[in-house]
């Protein structure tokens, strides 16, 4: 029982709290995946090992369990890496030297967000053991007519091409189904018609089997594919469909033998525990597979040890499963066979259903849960997961009926304050001096509790990150952080010890929190971006709690935009109904940074509003208050707010400010929206670095239809950004470079954009990373790709975010590909788009673009003016899609 395993664990606080520290070094985790597949492979290796047994216990599952965002889902693609290739394992994570036998690792995400079910299951695994390049003739038949059945009309290959899952492992399955089913015709004498007919051909085989022909010997091993093939090809039927492909793996040649190892992660979001039908079908997947190896995790643990799932799923008990025992497995052949050892680790916290299960397991009467339902839940979401407070929990509740009362759910329904007595009791003064400051904080080194805490030495800080409720994370840009129920509870509870602190000792220690942190930022030896960004995020909420002065967030703030990454910065907000509204400049700073990262995810149009409420507010320093212009009139220009964004970057172009360049460089963008490419051209020879002048030369040139020179700009400016050392500036040049390519030579564009995606991975760029996509688009431009169909879809998230530029370039990339096409009515739909797009001031010249390449008159008179002139302009957009013509027309 579950009950009995966490007694045993949280028997007292130190043990439970000590136990949580495994997951802080992960390579525990990969000791006990290697341990564990080592002695699967030992296992499967045996002679004696039967694939088809259905009685035997199974030990081919792992489980790791633990809190939401304890980083489980990182664990699961760090085990898939390292499985498939030793260079991509961790460097802190030894070298293992496994049995012989190839290992297949198939990570499977369960969340909802992938929309993973079951059949995208079955499917993910065949098609990963695709790469044997065989047919896998027993499953692969039994496949087949569950898909024609259930999918009529609706081709499996066409399938697995729009849920993505042929770009991931290949379009090799639907042929090696189709030479199965082949092989079976004729191997049955079958007419070639029918070798397609599915129908036919089971039921032929199925007869076949029966009757034990010697044309069938091959199949007749597997003693359960006629009763397979005989049954409803429903979705219960397909769950024990991979007992034919375990079959089918068993009698691969020793040189093609391969141990998938299945990683499945989110277990927790296939159901509830009330809820089993996919944990049903998936428990199926595990037993019949026997000879595959199974990697869960998720937020709780499995419980198919449990007898009492009896009837909710198809084996349980600690006889079926004894790695998943949570109690004593009877000591017996079998149970020895498979090992002592328990196949499910916590790696954090409980999780809000264990908290719940360990509250009913810990006290019961009579066989029965005595702290009731609503108790429990009470309880549960007080303690964060914490196990020390369900300790402290329970003795409250047993107190409380000791006094003849009966426990309420008001009872617990508070900051616990007997969890400071229990954290601080056995702490030196000095430590528990130490311990309020680092409240303060999300993470923290031992310079930084020093300092916060006002003392000279480290030794009491030292000696705190040896307790049991400080977490350390090696690999964190501050190794330790306070756990967070014993943090909030020493913020927010009704202290009553004796050295307690007052309101004037928490805001001294703020202060003293900001100075610390500014420094750290400041005397770093060179540019830290995650350090600053750290800083930043932890001093943001100190600034704006404590209303302190912004002092050197000012500066912090300017380095924090330069380089356009815009990690998350936003705070939790604060409880309190009073703090509605902006009041202080910090709260203007936090509003505004918030705004800048959170715009690569929200409407533009949001942005525009959160940013014009900074500025009304007017609370911010002048230099601060003109960046919030600054970004504003960004925002008004992506909106098409033209007029807006012309005062706005006049505005702060007038002061001189450090984001002077930056609005010069944005007035030279609006001239170049409105079609005066000279102006715009003699506006970058006055910007340099400062003003980006190679990006602003390469806008400039490719709406020239000059795609040699603008990719020459891009590539200075490219190269300009990484010198400079702004991964951002780089991304985005790099970004426009590849899509100036993608018009000219589709197989540079290749590495191009293989480029670019690289350099946008570590930056949060919305407007680069499509407009990569879009020169993903003008790449196959003239082919028959589903160009048109993926470019919906990018239509669709682009006009989510409130591009409208973005939205026009994608445009115009689809009218290349009708004038490559010579499709007239896509290149009249898409003239027709671009005008409802475009304005005379904004983009209008797009659609002089489309004609050019259509080789079409233009309808009316162009506002444009062009650097070498409309007929020189036309003439280069229209060899741009001659030579895709005759790009796609010679042989390669």
């Amino acid at each position: 029982m579950a009950g009995r395993d966490l007694r045993a664990l949280f028997s007292t606080n130190d043990q439970g709290l000590a136990s949580q520290e495994a997951f802080t070094n992960r390579q525990a985790q990969w000791e006990a995946v290697a341990a564990a597949l080592a002695e699967h492979l030992q296992h499967i290796g045996d002679p004696a090992f039967d694939v088809e047994d259905l009685e035997g216990p199974r030990r081919n599952v792992l489980v790791f369990h633990g809190v939401g965002g304890i980083g489980k889902t990182t664990l699961s693609r760090k085990l898939e890496a390292a499985l498939a290739s030793s260079e991509d394992r961790p460097a802190q994570w030894p070298q293992h030297t496994l049995p012989t036998g190839r290992i297949l690792p198939i990570r499977i995400d369960l969340a909802r967000s992938a929309g993973t079910d079951f059949e995208r299951v079955i499917l993910t695994i065949r098609l990963a053991l695709a790469g044997l390049g065989r047919p896998l003739t027993a499953f692969d038949l039994a496949l087949r007519r569950y898909w024609e059945h259930n999918h009529p009309g609706e081709p499996l290959e066409e399938h697995l091409r729009r849920s993505g899952l042929a770009s991931r492992f290949g379009k090799a399955l639907p042929q090696q189904m189709q030479s199965a089913l082949g092989d079976v015709a004729q191997a049955l004498l079958l007419p070639g018609t029918v070798g397609t007919a599915i129908g036919q051909v089971t039921g032929s085989l199925v007869r076949a089997l029966r009757e034990r022909r010697q044309s069938v010997r091959a199949l007749a091993g597997c003693a359960r594919l006629a009763d397979l093939l005989e049954a409803e090809p429903d979705l219960d039927a397909l769950s024990y469909y991979p007992h034919l492909l375990a079959w089918e793996l068993a009698q691969l040649p020793a040189d093609k033998a391969v141990t998938p190892v299945i990683l499945l992660d989110a277990f927790e979001e296939i159901g509830d525990r009330t809820n089993r039908d996919l944990e049903r079908l998936l428990q199926r997947v595990v037993w019949l597979t026997p000879n595959a190896f199974f990697l869960v995790t998720g937020r709780s643990r499995l419980q198919w040890a449990d007898g009492a799932l009896q009837g909710q799923l198809d084996w349980t008990g600690p006889a079926a499963w004894p790695g998943l025992a949570t109690h004593d497995v009877p000591t017996t052949r079998t149970a020895e066979a498979f090992g002592g050892r328990g196949r499910q680790i916590l790696i954090g916290d409980f999780s809000p259903e264990d908290c719940d299960d360990y509250l009913a397991r810990r006290l019961s009467s009579g066989g029965q849960p005595l702290i009731g339902e609503g108790l429990r839940e009470v309880i549960t979401a007080r303690s964060h997961g914490l196990p020390l407070y369900l300790d402290l929990s329970v003795m409250r509740f047993l107190e409380i009926r000791r006094t003849g009362c009966t426990p309420q759910p008001a009872d617990f329904d508070h900051d616990f304050p007997a969890l400071i007595a229990r954290t601080l009791s056995d702490l030196t003064p000095d430590e528990r001096h130490v311990l309020r400051a680092v409240s303060l904080l999300d993470a923290f080194d031992l310079p930084l509790a020093t300092r916060t805490a006002g003392m000279t030495q480290e030794a009491a800080a030292m000696r705190l990150t040896e307790r049991p409720f400080i977490r350390e994370n090696a690999f964190g840009l501050w190794p330790f952080h306070l756990h967070s129920l014993i943090r909030s509870t020493l913020r927010n509870a009704d202290d009553q010890t004796d050295d307690r602190w007052s309101p004037r000792d928490w805001d001294h220690a703020a202060r003293r929190a900001l100075g610390a942190l500014g420094e750290q930022w400041s005397t770093a030896p060179a540019q830290n971006r995650m350090l600053l960004v750290g800083c930043l995020r932890q001093a943001l909420v100190l600034a704006r709690d404590f209303r302190l002065d912004l002092d050197w967030l000012t500066e912090a703030a300017f380095h924090y935009i330069s380089d356009s990454i815009w990690e998350p910065l936003a705070p939790p907000a604060r409880d309190e109904p009073a703090a509605a509204g902006l009041q202080t400049a910090a709260d203007a700073l936090v509003e505004t940074l918030s705004a800048l990262a959170r715009r690569q995810h929200e409407n533009r149009a949001r942005t525009a509003e959160r940013l014009t409420t900074v500025t009304e507010a007017g609370l911010l320093p002048p230099a601060l208050h003109d960046m919030a212009i600054y970004y504003l009139a960004k925002a008004q220009r992506d909106l098409g707010r033209t007029d807006q964004s012309r005062r706005g970057m006049q505005h702060v172009a007038a002061g001189g400010g450090r984001l002077a360049p930056n609005a010069r460089r944005g007035l030279a963008h609006l001239s170049r929206l409105a079609g005066d490419f000279p102006a715009a051209l003699e506006a970058a020879e006055n910007l340099g670095w400062e003003g980006r002048h190679h990006r602003v030369r390469g806008d400039v040139w490719w709406t020239q239809g000059d795609m040699t020179r603008s990719a020459q700009a891009f590539q200075a400016a490219r190269q300009e950004g990484e010198a400079h050392g702004k991964k951002g500036e780089a991304a985005m040049s790099q970004a426009m470079r590849a899509f100036t390519l993608a018009f000219t030579d589709p197989a540079e564009a290749d590495d191009e954009i293989d480029l670019a995606e690289h350099l946008l991975a570590p930056v949060d760029l919305r407007a680069a990373t499509f407009d990569v996509r879009i020169a993903a688009l003008l790449r196959d431009a003239g082919t028959h790709t589903g160009l048109e169909d993926r470019a919906q879809v990018l239509q669709a998230e682009i006009s989510t975010s409130g591009l409208a530029f973005t939205h026009a370039k994608l445009e115009l990339a689809l009218a290349f590909h009708h004038a490559v096409r010579d499709h007239q009515e896509g290149i009249t739909a898409g003239i027709r788009r671009l005008r409802e797009l475009a304005r005379e001031d904004y983009y209008a010249y797009y659609v002089d673009i489309a004609h050019f390449m259509a080789g079409r008159r233009l309808d009316g008179s162009s506002s444009a003016h062009w650097i070498d002139g409309p007929h020189t302009t036309r003439q280069r957009w229209r060899a741009l899609v001659t030579a895709r013509r005759n790009h796609l027309r010679t042989p390669r």
